[in-house]
């Protein structure tokens, strides 16, 4: 079998699960490039709690933890099957103490991209929570230590944004972001690009620039789960490298 890759997705506004857009149809052409995964471990920026917290039901729920968006999207059932056995391989794999937790389910963070992404919804899928109180280096250690089950075609999945700032968008810039969310999403790039990850755990000595990418760390904290799990034999594929609103980047990264 070969070692599936690791990726993460920048999913932006709910809404996409529900639109065909440029975001979307990268997506797809994700799925259709990397091998067809045995089950998928999405890490949400939606599922954020005290320690970390593992699904290990035979049949998740799909969560609705969103407001004020169309009927049609409190539609879409994810109802893929759990994986309570891989749950198990990964609870005994991380390093850090760890609960299992089945009050919540599939999050709009991880079915608004799966949606497109395997819409057969017949690829085993389970959820772990981002701690709220981890270091980032605990995050980057929790992916090190699910690294080896890529190579049980296990697809290693964060998703969130880079820069995400509800409180500072604007509605007039669609397609554009503000000086300061270029800066930040560029430096991140740079230091993926070029490996040089304890620059990225670091980010925070960006000082006002980091504040107001990442005012709260839910959305940036499954990149790092993902760069974990990554290799420096992985080549690195960029896509969705773009603003949207002033304060909300989409850049997503794949590692294969």
């Amino acid at each position: 079998m070969s070692r599936m890759p690791v990726v993460f997705v920048g999913h932006g506004s709910p809404m996409n699960a529900i639109e065909e857009n440029d975001y979307t149809k990268e997506w797809r052409k994700i799925a259709e490039r990397i091998p067809k995964p045995k089950a998928i471990i999405s890490f949400s920026a939606h599922w954020f709690t005290e320690g970390t917290r593992i699904m290990n039901e035979e049949n998740p729920k799909t969560i609705y933890d969103m407001y004020g968006f169309p009927k049609e999207l409190y539609e879409i059932v994810y109802n893929s099957p759990g994986s309570p056995q891989i749950a198990k391989l990964s609870k005994e794999a991380i390093t850090r103490e760890t609960q299992y937790d089945n009050s919540w389910g599939i999050d709009h963070g991880t079915w608004s991209v799966l949606v497109h992404m395997y819409p057969e919804k017949d690829i085993p899928l389970f959820q772990i929570s981002v701690d709220a109180f981890a270091s980032p280096e605990a995050h980057y250690q929790v992916g090190k230590d699910l690294s080896h089950l890529r190579d049980e075609g296990v697809l290693l999945f964060g998703t969130g944004n880079i820069v995400h700032n509800l409180r500072l968008v604007d509605w007039h810039m669609s397609n554009k972001g503000f000086d300061w969310a270029y800066e930040f999403d560029d430096f991140i790039y740079d230091n993926i690009v070029n490996r040089n990850h304890e620059k990225v755990l670091a980010y925070k000595q960006l000082g006002e620039t980091a504040k107001l990418a990442v005012p709260s760390t839910d959305h940036f904290d499954p990149l790092l789960y993902v760069l974990g799990a990554s290799s420096e034999k992985d080549e690195i594929t960029s896509f969705n490298k773009s603003c949207e609103l002033g304060s909300l980047t989409m850049t997503s990264y794949l590692f294969e």
